[in-house]
């Protein structure tokens, strides 16, 4: 949200500079997150002083310029070629200097410089409107008043608009602060905390008039649920035209685009007052009545941006006699608003259900400033007084008068809610005691009215338009706000509780698992759990029919809950491969969500993602790429961790996987792993190979228990490595190898791994090349030569007698 620091300062005396007043927006939880100059006119026209033309000849190599000397009233005259028709001796002039910037109709900048324009030397230039940006004249230089002195900077002339204007980084609950009212209302507490008493300037309406009543159009909103208060007033015999140059400064100043003083008058409103509201050309309302209704779902209805939108029959909408005329709260329609031919308006000024227009704006994937507001609750006990004001400005801006009765359909009025304050839990939860007549002070600035005061607490009464204070604690948080959070005292004590953390606990396991991922490289990433229905197109496994879809999707892009942790992570690898980060080790612990027919589902998963490089080379070592088998050695790590290491490999095939593998324990399959098919990978903007393992969590958890512990002690004597290369039929597993190993050898023999498959040139067609890596230790005494090649040709037997391998 920004905020105008001039705009601020109508409603509120300020004695401080935008940076100050920045630091306590802040602190009263109005988060400043920036300050950014604006200038009614690009630059500030600085440089561009008023200048006395002297002298004015004929060029003499151009018959369409001039040669001219012009005072800037900075001593010795500066010679100018000037280009223009209309310029003449004597005249007062806006002249930029040598070095100004000035900027262009699209706002690029170009610099004035000492040059020579056909021979003759030009020390500056004389500008026409257009030139200095504050108007679109391009026929001639613009002419001064002649009673100004050389020299005069030219800003000071014009009364060029400089601002400050803040970012604030408002948080949803404070629907109250979403205009410059609301924010001065806060600066008004904080400032009176701080002892700086100060008066808060509401617009006045006292010369608010019925003109005539020739312009009736009733009102009818039967349903008060959705429509709690709707207002509305005609203006006739206005005049469309462009806005005076002061409104315009503030909407520009806040980043909004003037467009006429009609509109431009409900855009000032809303962000002055936080109310927003709708102008209609009164010619196209039908039957002179407007009704607050809901239509047919299936409805068409033609917004403003010239999209035809089907509605929904929970949308409110704003009909006439025959048609609809505006979505309610959210966007108008492109048949009923205001243009260069209305002459009278029917201005609504209302206050609409906020979870209704909440629904609606996400059902349309519309977000308006006047939705923004509505569905967070704006004050409904404004609501005529705003409409007052607004048809003020519009008869000032536009002419016209106010041609009927003010309309206010209000059948139960919203009351303002009570609070009672105990005044030993604020102590509590502040963390110290805060003087009772300081609780007050702070309540009372805030406008909450105090009906009674005891020993024990304080009762009061909360404004409507307060609708996040609801409860103790609410206020509790507003004291301290206006308090100050850095003015509460540290003490020397402090107080934590320590939690026990069972075994097999989800939270336990879960921590053990990301330190061991973090310590070799691994960042943790965390994905929204929405996704794109357009995933299930990429494989089998993701049925349309499975989606969980929302009702009210944020885009549809985000519109059904993920049924496969794949995507999301690949997602996150082409973000940062677009940002030349290709080296890429995550994970994440999230869930997948089905609607199967027997009910809805939802599965916790980890899954791990492994691209481009495990190892970046230096003057000693290449590159090392990761491969499966990388991917694979950190899965049976985090196995032996999980306890769970006494599992079998099965190949297992889907469209997901180019290669993989499946990780067996007690009949369930706990992890599947291996490198992502090159369809799915390119679809998602992702040109490198992924290793991706998805383990099942909820099995992992039912399978852990206290007795996977196992302790051991370090080995005393040395263990011994030894090799095979082993020529076998294609067919033949790792995992096959594995346990024929172990089953040869079942004490003395520690691991057994595969370092190296070679398939192609100079080997048998079906064949490949297996090199295995034996890992031997005795934990009693050091093993001799002779027991190892014991031992390793028991191994060589039992691979030839059962697999027909062949020693390379």
């Amino acid at each position: 949200m920004t905020i105008s620091y001039n705009w601020l300062k109508q409603f509120i005396n300020l004695p401080w500079d935008a940076e100050k007043t920045g630091e306590l927006l802040t602190d009263l939880g109005l988060e400043v997150e920036g300050i950014e100059d604006f200038s009614s006119v690009k630059g500030g026209l600085e440089g561009v002083v008023v200048g006395h033309v002297l002298e004015c000849i004929q060029h003499t190599n151009a018959d369409r310029l001039k040669v001219t000397k012009v005072d800037i009233g900075s001593g010795e005259p500066i010679q100018i070629v000037c280009g223009a028709a209309n310029v003449a001796v004597g005249q007062k002039v806006p002249v930029a200097t040598i070095g100004t910037t000035l900027y262009d109709a699209d706002e690029k900048p170009w610099q004035i410089n000492k040059g020579k324009i056909r021979g003759e030397v030009s020390e500056g230039m004389i500008c026409a409107e257009d030139e200095l940006g504050i108007g679109k004249s391009h026929e001639g230089i613009m002419v001064l008043d002649a009673k100004l002195k050389p020299g005069t900077p030219l800003s000071k002339v014009l009364e060029i608009e400089n601002d400050k204007v803040f970012e604030i980084g408002l948080t949803p609950n404070r629907a109250d602060a979403m205009s410059h009212w609301g924010v001065a209302r806060d600066l008004k507490a904080g400032l009176l905390h701080k002892g700086i008493s100060t008066k808060l300037n509401t617009p006045s309406t006292s010369s608010f008039r019925i003109d005539s009543r020739t312009l009736k159009i009733d009102v009818q909103a039967k349903n008060s649920t959705l429509v709690p208060r709707y207002c509305g007033i005609t203006i006739s015999n206005l005049k469309i035209g462009p806005s005076p140059a002061w409104i315009q400064n503030r909407l520009k100043a806040i980043g909004l685009t003037p467009i006429n003083n009609i509109v431009d008058v409900t855009n000032y409103v809303l962000h002055e007052l936080g109310q927003p509201l709708h102008a209609f050309d009164a010619a196209k309302i039908s039957g002179n009545i407007i009704n607050v209704q809901t239509l047919p779902s299936g409805t068409k209805f033609q917004t403003l941006d010239g999209i035809e939108r089907e509605l929904h029959e929970d949308d409110l909408m704003i009909c006439d006699a025959e048609k609809p005329l505006c979505i309610a709260g959210v966007f108008g329609g492109i048949n009923s608003g205001v243009t260069e031919e209305t002459t009278s308006i029917f201005l609504e000024s209302a206050y609409f259900n906020p979870v209704s227009v909440r629904k609606t704006a996400k059902r349309h994937g519309l977000s308006t400033d006047a939705s923004f507001r509505f569905e967070r609750g704006i004050d409904p006990n404004v609501t005529d007084y705003v409409l007052r004001y607004a048809a003020i400005l519009i008869v000032q801006l536009a002419g016209g008068q106010i041609t009927s009765d003010l309309i206010d359909v209000y059948p139960k009025k919203i009351e303002d809610h009570q609070v009672f304050l105990n005044f030993e839990k604020a102590d509590k939860l502040i963390g110290e005691e805060i003087p009772k007549e300081t609780i007050k002070e702070i309540l009372t600035a805030l406008e909450m009215k105090i009906n009674n005061i005891t020993e024990t607490g304080i009762g009061m009464t909360i404004p409507a338009y307060r609708n996040d204070v609801t409860r103790d604690v609410d206020v509790i948080e507003e004291i301290l706000r206006v308090y100050g959070y850095n003015n509460v005292q540290f003490t020397q004590k402090l107080n934590a509780s320590i939690s026990t953390v069972l075994p097999g606990e989800d939270y336990g396991v879960q921590n053990k698992i990301a330190l061991q991922l973090t310590g070799i490289g691994f960042n943790e990433m965390l994905n929204n759990s929405l996704t794109s229905p357009k995933y299930s197109e990429l494989s089998e496994l993701i049925k349309e029919n499975y989606n969980v879809a929302m009702i009210n999707p944020l885009s549809q892009d985000l519109s059904v809950m993920r049924q496969s942790m794949l995507f999301s992570g690949l997602e996150a690898i082409a973000y940062n491969n677009n940002r030349k980060n290709s080296n890429i080790k995550l994970f994440e612990f999230g869930k997948t969500y089905h609607n199967f027919p027997g009910g809805r589902i939802e599965t916790k998963h980890l899954s791990l993602f492994i691209t481009g490089l495990k190892a970046e080379g230096n003057w000693a070592t290449a590159n090392t790429q990761s491969d499966f088998f990388f991917g694979k050695g950190i899965v049976s790590a985090l196995m032996n961790r999980l306890g769970l290491d006494d599992y079998t490999e099965e190949a297992t095939e889907n469209d997901i996987f180019s290669e993989a593998i499946a990780l067996r324990r007690n009949k369930e399959v706990i992890v599947e792993l291996g490198i992502v098919s090159k369809k799915i990978t390119a679809e998602l903007g992702v040109d490198t190979e992924v290793f991706y393992a998805d383990f099942n969590w909820g099995a992992v958890l039912k399978q852990i228990s206290i007795k996977n512990l196992k302790l051991k002690p370090i080995a005393k004597f040395q263990a011994a490595q030894r090799d095979f290369a082993l020529l076998l039929d294609d067919s033949i597993g790792f995992g096959a190898l594995r346990e024929a190993a172990f089953s040869t050898e079942k004490k003395l023999l520690k691991s057994v791994t595969l370092f190296d498959v070679y398939k192609g040139k100079n080997l048998p067609e079906g064949k490949k090349s297996y090199a295995l890596s034996f890992t031997i230790q005795d934990k009693e005494k050091t093993l001799t030569d002779k027991q190892i090649d014991k031992i390793m040709k028991k191994l060589q037997q039992k691979f030839e007698t059962e697999f027909g391998a062949i020693l390379r």
